[in-house]
C-alpha cells in the first residue's frame, strides 16, 4: 500500500535527513528522537558502562540527535553526562534538559547550580532546558526559573510527571502558567496524555517531550513474537523501536521522545524513526491495531 501523506501539521523528510519539529514558544527546532539518561546514565566512572555510554553519546549526536534529558533523581546521571559531553567535545551539538526535584525556593536553587556544575555547563552559559520534575513544589521553581531565564541562565523551562494519575495536574499547570515544555509519558502502551492533554499542550503553544516511549521496555515483549507487519516499510521502519516511535511522534503535538538506553546500536535504531516519512492518523491506527492484536 502507499502511505497517504501526512496530516496538516506534520514533519516529513526526504530519506538521510533527521526530522525536526519546532518548538511552538521559538524558532529553533529540534529532532523528534532525543536520549533519555534515567537508569542508563546512572554509572560509575571508569567502568565498561561508562564506555558504552561514551559510545552511544558519539552515536547519538554522528546520527543527527540533539535533545539529551537527565535529572538530579537519576543518581550519577547528570554528571556522567557532563563528562562525556566534555571529553568529546559535544556540548555545542546537544540541547540539554534536566530537571528541579526537591522541595523549597532556596534548596531549588542550590540543586540547579549543582547540575550546571555537573553537566559542565559553565557561565556565562546557558542551560538550554531546566524542569520541575513530577511537578514538586512547582510554584517556588517557576518564579526562580522566569528570573533565571530574563537573565540568560535557562533559556526555556517547563513541567514533568511520568504517570497518568498527574495529567489532570500538568493540565492545570499549562493552562495557569506560561511554560515552554511538558514532559509527560505517552506511548501505544500508555495512550491517556492523548485524551486532553496533549490537545492543551497544543493550544497553549507548549513543546512535548514524551518519556516512556517503551513503557520501560514492556512494550516489547508485548510483539516479542509478532513479525513486524508489512506496512512498517512504507514509512522506513525496520524495527518495532522504530514504529512505536513513529507512532508517538505522528502526533503534531509532539516536539521529541527520549527513548533512554546507553547502548550504542539501540540509539542508532532509534535515531531511524526520526528519518523519513511519519504516519498520519489512519496509519497511527493501523499501527495500534497491530500492537494491540
Amino acid at each position: 500500500m502507499s502511505v497517504p501523506p501526512p496530516v496538516s501539521g506534520q514533519a516529513s523528510t526526504p530519506p538521510g535527513n533527521i526530522v525536526r519539529r519546532k518548538i511552538p514558544r521559538a524558532t529553533e527546532s529540534l529532532p523528534i528522537v532525543g536520549l533519555g539518561t534515567w537508569q542508563a546514565f546512572d554509572i560509575a566512572e571508569g567502568t565498561h558502562a561508562m564506555r558504552e555510554a561514551s559510545k552511544a553519546l558519539k552515536t547519538f549526536v554522528r546520527a543527527g540527535g540533539a535533545l539529551i534529558d537527565s535529572s538530579p533523581m537519576y543518581g550519577s546521571a547528570e554528571t556522567v553526562a557532563g563528562d562525556i559531553a566534555e571529553a568529546l567535545g559535544i556540548h555545542a551539538k546537544l540541547f540539554v534538559a534536566t530537571k528541579v526535584w526537591t522541595s523549597g525556593q532556596d534548596a531549588g536553587v542550590r540543586q540547579m547550580e549543582s547540575s550546571f556544575k555537573k553537566l559542565r555547563i559553565r557561565q556565562p552559559g546557558s542551560l538550554d532546558l531546566m524542569q520541575v520534575h513530577n511537578l514538586l513544589d512547582t510554584a517556588a521553581h517557576l518564579a526562580t526559573l522566569r528570573a533565571w531565564k530574563r537573565e540568560g541562565r535557562v533559556r526555556y523551562l517547563g513541567v514533568t510527571h511520568y504517570n497518568a494519575s498527574a495529567h489532570q495536574m500538568l493540565a492545570r499547570v499549562l493552562e495557569a502558567e506560561s511554560v515552554d515544555f511538558l514532559q509527560v509519558n505517552y506511548s501505544l502502551a500508555e495512550p491517556e496524555a492523548d485524551r486532553r492533554l496533549l490537545d492543551i499542550a497544543s493550544a497553549t503553544g507548549t513543546a512535548v517531550i514524551v518519556n516512556r516511549p517503551f513503557a520501560e521496555g514492556a512494550m516489547f515483549g508485548r510483539v516479542k513474537s509478532k513479525p513486524l507487519p508489512s506496512f512498517a516499510a512504507d514509512i522506513g521502519c525496520t524495527s518495532w523501536a522504530q514504529l512505536f516511535l513513529k507512532w508517538i511522534c505522528g502526533h503534531p503535538a509532539v516536539t521529541c521522545a527520549i527513548p533512554g538506553t546507553r547502548n550504542a546500536k539501540h540509539v542508532a535504531d532509534n535515531l531511524g524513526a526520526a528519518v523519513g516519512l511519519l504516519p498520519d492518523a489512519g496509519l497511527r491506527k493501523r499501527i495500534k491495531e497491530a500492537f494491540d492484536a
